[in-house]
């Protein structure tokens, strides 16, 4: 089935079509729960409301931009506004179904393999990993950020700061990532 197929299904409401779209697309979305989930339980609550949600409006889609990106921004509000209801903050979760990652920060290797990256994001304070999600991997501007989680901007800067900078920490820690070089000592900041 072409996606204009199963879009055009689901727009009739027909469960075949709609069966295709969450089959198609859920396992991806489901990697995108994982990391702003607490757990494995809350994560597949967040997919099935997303999802629900994008049944309920796909009318609204308008063939601007990928279909996928359309249902990406849905997953990740829904995340966002379950983990603001819910507030449920365990440790645990399960990274077998994390899938990949594409991040556009030039300081975390690239080539990681996604379970490592989840599984430290995961070790952030859920505020950092919520902030460093939103903006190193889903791309959200500090201004965009502010508005979904009700922060000022400058809040949504110094956790992105604080999280990247733990993060490093963690990574470095578990030898994924070599310890940076000082670029100078204090001393030799100092003028002569």
């Amino acid at each position: 089935m072409t996606e204009e197929f199963i879009i055009a299904g689901c727009l009739q409401n027909n469960p075949s079509a709609q069966r295709e779209l969450y089959n198609r697309f859920s396992p991806k979305m489901l990697a995108v729960c994982y990391r702003y989930a607490q757990n494995r339980e809350d994560a597949e609550d967040m997919l099935q409301e997303a999802f629900i949600k994008v049944f309920t409006q796909i009318h609204t889609f308008q063939n601007k931009g990928a279909f996928e990106g359309w249902i990406r921004r849905i997953i990740v509000h829904t995340c966002i506004n379950f983990l603001k209801k819910h507030k449920k903050f365990n440790d645990s979760v399960d990274l077998a179904h994390a899938g990949t990652l594409q991040i556009r920060e030039e300081t975390i290797p690239s080539m990681m393999q996604a379970k490592q990256v989840t599984e430290c994001i995961r070790m952030l304070p859920v505020g950092y990993r919520t902030v460093l999600n939103l903006y190193a991997i889903e791309g959200y501007s500090h201004r965009e950020i502010s508005e979904m989680l009700d922060i000022e901007e400058s809040t949504s800067r110094s956790q992105y700061t604080r999280a990247r900078a733990m993060l490093e920490n963690v990574l470095v820690k578990k030898n994924i990532l070599e310890k940076p070089k000082p670029q100078f000592t204090w001393l030799a900041g100092l003028k002569r």
